[in-house]
């Protein structure tokens, strides 16, 4: 991965600001979804709880830790898979970055 231009990479950290925000407040309504569940019992909620949080850890991790301009194409890729951003906010970036992060997501989505 080659780095993004200058200013691509401060409208990027913008968006990602964004974008996790969006991704933390979808994560927390859906726990709160899993808890309100009355037809489990507390266990089996917890549980559930447990797995979602481990789950989407992950894909928090992979969106958002390392935040570089050598890795924010990949990043971007992330951030567009599970639907974070958008169009309006996308079209910020040029449209070379965008379309590395397209095909990357391409790529991704196989």
């Amino acid at each position: 991965m080659r780095d993004i231009k200058e200013s691509d990479w401060k409208i990027f950290r913008e968006l990602h600001a964004i974008a996790l925000e969006r991704f933390c407040r979808r994560v927390i309504e859906e726990i709160q979804r899993l808890g309100a569940d009355s037809t489990k019992s507390h266990h089996e909620r917890y549980l559930a709880i447990y797995r979602y949080i481990r789950d989407r850890d992950k894909d928090l991790a992979f969106a958002s830790d390392d935040k570089r301009r050598s890795t924010a194409v990949l990043q971007l890729a992330r951030i567009q898979f599970h639907e974070l951003l958008t169009a309006e906010e996308l079209s910020r970036l040029s449209e070379e970055t965008r379309s590395a992060g397209q095909s990357l997501l391409d790529i991704q989505r196989g």
